[in-house]
C-alpha cells in the first residue's frame, strides 16, 4: 500500500499527541519522531548507537520513497519510548501560547 507522506505525517501527529512530552516513535534503528507542541519533528539517532538524537531531517523531500515501507510498518506496530534529552528540553521550554 502506498501512503503519501502528508497522510502519514498526519496520522503520527495524531498518535504523538496522544502522549505525554518527551515520547519519540522509533520508526527505524535510526530514525525517531517526536511532536514539539506544534509539528512531529523527525531525527536521525547518532552513529554511536548511544540511542541520542542527532540531526533532524524532512522525509517528504530526503527518504519518503526509499523508506516508505518501513514508516508503513511501524504504524501496523508502533513503538515507542521516553528520551531524556526530549524530557529535559520538555521541561525547561516556555509553554506554548494556547493562542497559536
Amino acid at each position: 500500500m502506498t501512503m503519501p507522506f502528508e497522510e502519514f505525517d498526519a496520522e503520527l501527529a495524531k498518535l504523538l499527541c496522544d502522549h505525554i512530552p518527551g515520547i519519540s516513535a522509533e520508526l527505524t534503528d535510526f530514525a525517531v519522531a517526536y511532536w514539539d507542541g506544534h509539528q512531529v519533528v523527525y531525527c536521525f539517532l547518532r552513529d554511536e548507537g548511544n540511542g541520542k538524537l542527532d540531526e533532524e531531517f524532512d522525509p517528504a523531500h530526503y527518504v519518503w520513497a526509499e523508506w516508505h515501507d518501513e514508516f508503513i510498518a511501524w504504524l501496523a506496530d508502533p513503538r515507542y519510548s521516553a528520551r531524556p534529552e526530549l524530557i529535559g528540553w520538555t521541561n525547561d521550554a516556555r509553554p506554548f501560547d494556547a493562542g497559536g
